[in-house]
């Protein structure tokens, strides 16, 4: 069956960076849009960056500028790199693929503190 395990989190200070990836199994990920997600505590969760499978990106406004969703096929991984990262970008991540059903992995913690 499909699985995404998310990896990568953990504590960066404000302004830091930090990178994300999603390994995807059981699923071509090359014919699957994805994205991440975030969901702060007493939050609904958030998307945050999609790519789709032309490599065309979109971007929340929050993420727009400091944040970078990415694929490698050959590794079926998705990554999001974070610059600059703030405190309000304090949140669990989630990656979600886009194939016959929405698959989701169960995230990784980001806390952005000083």
């Amino acid at each position: 069956q499909v699985q995404l395990v998310e990896s990568g989190g953990g504590l960066v200070q404000p302004g830091g960076s930090l990178r994300l990836s999603c390994a995807v199994s059981g699923s071509d990920l090359s014919m699957s849009p994805v994205a991440w997600y975030r969901q702060a505590p007493g939050s609904q969760r958030e998307l945050v960056a999609t790519i789709l499978t032309t490599d065309r990106t979109i971007y929340a406004d929050a993420a727009k500028g400091r944040f970078t969703i990415s694929r490698d096929n050959a590794k079926s991984r998705v990554y999001l790199q974070m610059d600059s990262v703030k405190p309000e970008d304090t949140a669990v991540y989630y990656c979600k693929l886009y194939a016959d059903e929405e698959h989701w992995g169960n995230g990784t913690l980001v806390t952005v503190s000083s």
